[in-house]
């Protein structure tokens, strides 16, 4: 038993502090303010990933019709083919397959290098936006006073969403003061 008189001793002593504690120190703490935030919600609603989506479909426009218009002249080239191939040659049947073949997977080449243009466009805008969203989020958490801010939750209550808040602020509206 000699270990539980060094822990029950331990206790007394922290017992002794907390009872000496004058009762306006204890009175003195302050609730923390904690807040939630949506950066998912953010990022698909803001006016600024708004602005990045449509430089990006004008970025990418002219070269998605130009696959479009050349997957059009493929299709009625290979239906084409498909109408003529009983009336062709042997040589010529094969000559049109293959170039058929060589022109699928050069147009298979270009969709996937522009998918994956697209995909590096995307990822760079939305690293950008995700600085000025975090930014927002900081800059509302200063004024706002709050402690905490949680972006990632099984649940929060509505009182504590204030997503909405930092939506106005990223709209360009100054973001109203949350209650606590």
């Amino acid at each position: 038993m000699p270990t539980v008189y060094p822990l029950t001793r331990l206790l007394s002593v922290v017992a002794l502090a907390a009872l000496a504690l004058p009762p306006v120190a204890l009175a003195q703490v302050k609730p923390l303010k904690i807040a939630f935030v949506n950066v998912q919600r953010l990022l698909i609603e803001s006016p600024q990933a708004n602005a990045a989506n449509r430089a990006l479909e004008n970025e990418f426009a002219p070269r998605q019709r130009d696959l479009q218009a050349k997957q059009t002249a493929f299709k009625a080239r290979a239906d084409k083919f498909q109408k003529d191939a009983a009336v062709m040659g042997a040589d010529e049947r094969r000559n049109t397959e293959n170039e058929l073949r060589k022109d699928e997977r050069e147009l298979q080449r270009q969709i996937e290098e522009l998918r994956e243009d697209l995909n590096n466009r995307k990822n760079e805008e939305l690293g950008k936006l995700r600085v000025n969203v975090l930014r927002q989020i900081d800059s509302f958490a200063k004024q706002g006073g709050y402690d905490l801010i949680v972006t990632d939750a099984l649940y929060v209550s509505p009182a504590l969403d204030v997503t909405g808040q930092v939506l106005q602020g990223l709209s360009g509206g100054a973001a109203p003061k949350a209650s606590p």
